[in-house]
């Protein structure tokens, strides 16, 4: 029986909203405290240090990239930097125009709007942002047939930061009216330790420098699966009482939690490992694994692929999914990834 997606502690994607409450206060407090995304995070202050000298608000901004490394940390300190509101929105929540005309209407000048996920807004959504993005107006029609009527209102300039993990899925027109697009990066191991050691503060949590760069190095380059593991390695040593946390502490609480020395769960292994034995390395049809591993298609492809591809262990090819060299190798036991 494989673990519940929700309970996979190496899940870039939030849990539930309890989770989100518990990140939030691991979130950087300021620009010092966001580690990594350098050339983003500079371009950024570039463009707010402009608006304020102009006196305008700050241009519309597209961050896409991964789950798990950081666009509404982001977003949210941009807000609290320019001193104006935060207005967070979720695409999928939004599924009528009246929700998107409330927040709009009652925005103040400079205000940051931001919609996470918005690839997945729906079309006729989509369409009333295009004259919000570009003459900050929003057209509403009231009525139906010959006795509709178009009400035009006028809002305050805004900045709208929309977050995309599939950036494809965007339509060319939303796309367009982004004039930054920033992509966001998986972390190295280095900065990853730094942020592991900034929240060890932050969670009053003892641990030496060795201890933060085993987690960073198990944590898939994703600053929320390492904030993850440490509240758990947290948990591990206020019931095992440890004054500081060791690098041989963390690796029984990685054991505990079924990771292994390549930042692998139990999943991971099984899909390489049911190619390699079942399929004799590949290719295979992505629905006769799926079948194979008793789980759904878009689990596999959007939930534990990602890694497994960009770690160089799975390849997708033409004919399907096929074991890499590396991971051949890795379940061979020959050499690590």
């Amino acid at each position: 029986m494989t673990r519940n997606i929700e309970e996979r502690i190496l899940s870039a994607e939030l849990d539930s909203e309890l989770e989100d409450v518990q990140e939030h206060g691991l979130r950087p407090k300021c620009f010092d405290e966001f580690i990594g995304q350098k050339n983003i995070l500079e371009n950024i202050k570039m463009m707010m240090i402009s608006a304020q000298k102009r006196k305008a608000a700050m241009d519309h901004v597209l961050l896409a990239g991964p789950p798990g490394l950081g666009k509404t940390s982001l977003a949210i300190l941009m807000a609290k930097n320019m001193g104006t509101k935060l207005h967070l929105l979720s695409a999928p929540a939004i599924d009528r125009k009246g929700d998107l005309a409330a927040v709009l209407t009652n925005i103040s000048f400079g205000d940051v709007v931001f919609i996470d996920e918005i690839h997945r807004l729906h079309i006729s959504i989509e369409e009333l942002l295009y004259s919000a993005l570009e003459d900050f107006r929003f057209d509403i029609i009231i009525g139906q047939g010959p006795s509709a009527r178009t009400v035009r209102l006028d809002l305050q300039p805004f900045t709208l930061i929309g977050a995309t993990t599939k950036t494809g899925l965007l339509s060319a027109p939303l796309r367009d009216r982004f004039p930054a697009h920033f992509t966001f990066d998986f972390y190295d191991v280095e900065d990853l330790t730094k942020i592991v050691e900034l929240n060890c503060q932050k969670l009053s949590l003892s641990m030496d420098k060795q201890a933060a760069n085993l987690i960073a190095s198990r944590s898939r380059g994703t600053p929320r699966v390492a904030l993850r593991i440490l509240r758990r390695v947290r948990d591990y040593a206020i019931v095992k009482e440890l004054d500081t946390v060791a690098d041989m502490d963390i690796k029984v609480a990685l054991s505990m939690l079924e990771i292994d020395d390549f930042g692998l769960d139990v999943m991971d292994r099984k899909i390489l490992n049911t190619i390699l034995t079942v399929y004799n390395g590949g290719p295979v049809g992505i629905d006769a694994l799926c079948a194979t591993l008793g789980e759904d298609r878009g689990t596999i492809e959007n939930v534990y692929e990602p890694f497994l591809l960009k770690a160089g262990l799975l390849m997708r090819t033409g004919r399907g999914r096929q074991l890499a060299a590396k991971g051949e190798n890795l379940l061979k036991g020959q050499k690590s990834p």
